[in-house]
């Protein structure tokens, strides 16, 4: 499992960037449960990458900053009784972070104003509602 991380176009991290530890996982496992290191948890020192250009590097450190620990963004994976699923389900959450964390802002929301005839219609609408239940009302008080 020792290949590179493809993130986004353009940005690969290298595998020697990732540190990998195995411990054993809770939840079911049958015979092996106390004796497989299935457990699983990648960390990539994000802030020291040289793998990551800077502007996406910043991004991503200001989005992530909660999750981050000196730099540091750690993924666990203990989905599945096998340490190779483990590893695989890590480094795709690890990628999806990352990718997350370095897309751009979304587009600035331009504000618009309903048309004229867009607000007529409404309040017809509104004037036709308010009829209809007039002519409901029992008219003997």
């Amino acid at each position: 499992m020792d290949d590179d991380l493809q993130v986004r176009t353009g940005v690969v991290i290298p595998a020697h960037e990732l540190t990998w530890k195995f411990s054993r996982a809770g939840g079911p496992g049958g015979q092996g449960v106390n004796t497989t290191d299935s457990r699983v948890q990648v960390t990539f020192d994000l802030a020291a990458s040289p793998s990551v250009p800077d502007p996406l590097k910043q991004r991503a450190v200001r989005r992530l900053s909660a999750r981050l620990h000196d730099g540091c963004l750690t993924i666990a994976a203990s989905d599945s009784r096998s340490q190779w699923q483990n590893r695989r389900a890590a480094s795709l959450r690890l990628a999806e972070t990352l990718r997350e964390a370095m897309a751009p802002p979304p587009k600035q929301r331009r504000p618009t104003k309903p048309s004229r005839a867009a607000r007529d219609r409404r309040v017809r609408a509104k004037k036709s509602r308010g009829e209809i239940k007039r002519l409901r009302r029992s008219t003997e008080d």
